[in-house]
């Protein structure tokens, strides 16, 4: 087994002096699906940007794949797929156009291949010529889930990813997630439904002020996690 593909001691990032993190411990491992809760603003968005490498900590320390983020080689980027609030897909582009432009920026073997299969995937068949700027929001959303899928990524970083999911849209990624965490694959994804995550979760952690102040290993009972969740965010059993 390889190193970790995150070790986080002691996060902390604040902005114009104000704390967002305050000292976040996390381990995830090869095959680990961990689901994180929080009250907007708990910090949730800030602790994946930072594991994505596209934020960095003000104080502690971030370890990736046993590579020390601060000082990360541009390949390690490489071993990560991420989504955002925003899809990072060029609206003046179509799908299909976008997803061969992220095939050659991470070098994916049989591109076109791939390419097609996450069309598919995506259900975007019928709409992968057209301009992304006319996408609904569920349609942007999964053209994203599919970009950060392209390149089968070791970590995989997704920010509220059933946000504009039809039924069938949920499925297909609770099912494309529970494959790949079989495979090995480290996930991280956060939340406000924790249902729909709970199928593929192998921890749930709650943030909350900048800190994980409760997390259960083992796959999550709703019931019980929605308690701890009262408990601890509101104050109220």
């Amino acid at each position: 087994m390889g190193p970790d593909p995150v070790r986080a001691e002691a996060l902390g990032r604040s902005f114009a002096g104000v704390p967002v993190l305050a000292g976040v411990d996390l381990v995830v491992r090869a095959g680990d699906a961990v689901v994180l809760l929080g009250p907007n603003g708990a910090g949730k968005t800030t602790l994946l940007r930072i594991l994505a490498l596209l934020a960095r900590p003000t104080t502690g320390r971030l370890a990736l794949f046993g590579a020390d983020a601060a000082t990360a080689p541009p390949a390690l980027r490489r071993r990560i797929g991420y989504v955002g609030h925003e899809s990072l897909c060029y609206p003046d582009l179509t799908a299909t156009e976008n997803l061969e432009f992220y095939a050659r920026l991470f070098a994916v073997p049989d591109a076109d291949a791939r390419v097609r299969d996450l069309i598919v995937w995506a259900g975007l068949e019928a709409a992968a010529r057209r301009p992304v700027r006319v996408y609904s929001r569920g349609m942007s959303q999964r053209l994203a889930l599919a970009r950060a899928l392209l390149h089968e990524p070791e970590l995989l970083l997704l920010d509220e990813p059933f946000t504009g999911l039809d039924a069938a849209g949920v499925v297909a990624l609770q099912e494309r997630l529970a494959t790949l965490r079989l495979a090995g694959h480290a996930l991280v994804l956060t939340t406000h439904d924790l249902e729909r995550a709970a199928p593929v979760a192998t921890r749930v952690a709650v943030l909350h002020r900048g800190k994980i102040v409760w997390a259960h290993d083992g796959p999550p009972e709703p019931v019980v996690v929605a308690a701890a969740y009262q408990a601890v965010v509101t104050g109220r059993a």
